[in-house]
């Protein structure tokens, strides 16, 4: 079964490199935009599709409700040290439920860059986060594309989420 995962965010979040982690499970920050990758979840097979965004505001408007109709499912990115990039997500889940005309869409609210946490560096605290994604009805995880954590678990918990949609 084929589903189509729209990966969006506030510019320099790492949407690129957590996308790039999971389908290679390495860590690149280049940007670079659509990619495919095979997994099996729960003994069924799927090829996702990953579109990955450009984030930056001045990209936002080339994005047209019927762009967002086309996702199955959303990974919604911030910054775990960037509070602004976590406020930016009320804009992209709007957005989204808009274009697919429903407040029930499988997303999954995602706090990157966890492995700033030792450096002291977090601006937004995983229970904001959670409950933030509580209130999106959406999955909450935090992730770290440097590390690999929770990177395959994320992309998992997203299909299982589709398919009870």
């Amino acid at each position: 079964r084929k589903l189509t995962i729209l990966v969006v965010g506030d510019g320099a979040v790492g949407k690129s490199a957590l996308t790039l982690r999971f389908l290679r499970d390495q860590y690149d920050p280049t940007i670079e935009d659509s990619y495919c990758k095979h997994i099996e979840v729960d003994g069924q097979d799927y090829t996702l599709e990953l579109t990955d965004t450009a984030g930056q505001s001045e990209y936002r408007d080339q994005w047209d409700d019927h762009f967002m109709r086309t996702g199955d499912g959303f990974i919604c990115v911030y910054s775990i040290a960037s509070m602004s990039s976590f406020q930016e997500l009320v804009g992209f889940r709007d957005q989204i439920w808009r274009a697919k005309g429903s407040r029930r869409v499988p997303i999954v609210i995602t706090g990157n860059k966890c492995d700033l946490e030792d450096g002291g560096k977090r601006e937004v605290h995983t229970d904001v986060g959670a409950l933030f994604a509580e209130r999106s009805n959406a999955l909450f995880v935090e992730t770290s594309a440097k590390t690999g954590v929770n990177i395959h678990e994320m992309f998992t918990e997203l299909v299982r989420e589709i398919e009870r949609a």
